[in-house]
């Protein structure tokens, strides 16, 4: 009976696999994460609190997320398995990208585990310097661009394109396109990484674009789609729904723990690995601009901080005192400051995010 049940499920009127279609494992994908997050995320917390991974609180952030010292850190980590496990169940492991992907999001969970080690070592907010950080994180990066350039079957797939506009892109040399592609990738890791200083702020966000991107990889790895909407097909790159489903029902299963007032932090471990997906299926699926566009907030808190420590340097050596713009950086500290409650800068950017995701979603019609 249970034999001929699965028979049914597996096969549809005309007898092909209803799991070749993208759609119903990019569904299950979703559902194999959450639960897995669901299912272990107690647990998972618990182990962090009994072998003390806890948070340590920089002295010269908010006073009130003092408060959050010791709450235990790299809940990364269930990101991660969770997405491992749900992505090698669902997706076509004979498909390259989806490889990449894995080793890019893992090669950037481990750079944030040394560093979140490190902070719990040195018992400071502080891990890792900035200089090994980048110099890890430029490794992988390099790595990436140079094996999407060398390995691009088309031009297409080296071209930057501008949205809103059809048939419109800019040919990129060898040098433009790995440099470019290296950027978006670090620079997404660690613009999510500035993003994650309040409960539940960086992952909803991370979710929403990179669910957004799964509808990108998905018309742009169909030729029927991608000839109907004037984008570059990418072939391959309809399986990259898989991952994003599954980093989306990672992502939710993980924000039941750390909404606030939250009971796991996700770490360096989550955010560079998170982000660097991010960055490299925007690479991927030839999205860079519409990528600045829907992750607006994570680009603003990371000119926020630029911006802030280029000024005040500026007028310190000018005026020999440094000068803010800003009451505190990163963005999400500023509103603090001004008054805004916790929960307040975290919902209203993940409403601003929403809309900037659907301005980046309206660009495959909007041509």
């Amino acid at each position: 009976m249970l034999l001929e049940l699965f028979r049914w499920l597996s096969t549809d009127i005309q007898g092909f696999n209803v799991f070749n279609y993208i759609s119903l494992r990019a569904v299950l994908a979703v559902i194999t994460s959450l639960l897995i997050s669901f299912c272990f995320g107690g647990w998972f917390i618990k182990k962090l609190g009994e072998h003390s991974l806890g948070q340590y609180i920089r002295n010269d952030g908010p006073e009130g997320h003092l408060v959050k010292s010791g709450t235990p850190t790299m809940g990364g980590g269930l990101i991660l398995i969770s997405i491992i496990i749900s992505t090698l169940l669902w997706a076509d492991l004979s498909n390259s990208y989806v490889w990449l992907l894995l080793i890019v999001t893992t090669s950037f969970g481990l750079i944030g585990l040394i560093d979140d080690i490190s902070k719990i070592q040195k018992k400071k907010g502080d891990g890792i310097t900035a200089i090994q950080k980048i110099i890890l994180q430029s490794v992988v990066g390099m790595g990436v661009a140079c094996y999407l350039f060398f390995t691009a079957g088309t031009p297409q797939e080296t071209e930057l394109l501008i949205p809103f506009f059809k048939n419109l892109s800019l040919p990129l040399g060898g040098l433009a396109f790995i440099v470019l592609s290296y950027l978006v990738v670090v620079g997404s890791s660690n613009a999510v990484n500035l993003t994650d200083g309040l409960d539940g702020l960086a992952i909803m966000p991370a979710v929403m674009v990179i669910s957004a991107l799964g509808i990108f990889a998905y018309v742009e790895g169909n030729t029927i789609f991608a000839n109907y909407l004037s984008i570059p097909y990418i072939e391959g790159a309809g399986e990259l729904t898989i991952f994003c489903a599954a980093l989306a029902g990672a992502g939710l299963g993980f924000l039941w723990f750390n909404a606030y007032p939250a009971e796991v932090f996700m770490g360096d471990l989550g955010s560079l690995s998170i982000g660097a997906a991010m960055g490299t299926l925007a690479v991927i699926v030839r999205q860079e601009i519409i990528l600045m566009i829907m992750a607006g907030i994570f680009v603003m808190e990371t000119f926020s901080v630029v911006i802030q420590v280029s000024y005040f340097r500026y007028t310190k050596k000018m005026f020999g005192k440094g000068r803010r713009i800003f009451l505190m950086a990163p963005l999400h500290h500023h509103y603090e400051k001004k008054g805004w409650k916790e929960t307040q800068v975290v919902v209203r950017f993940w409403i601003i995010t929403m809309m900037l995701v659907l301005i980046g979603l309206a660009s495959l019609k909007i041509r």
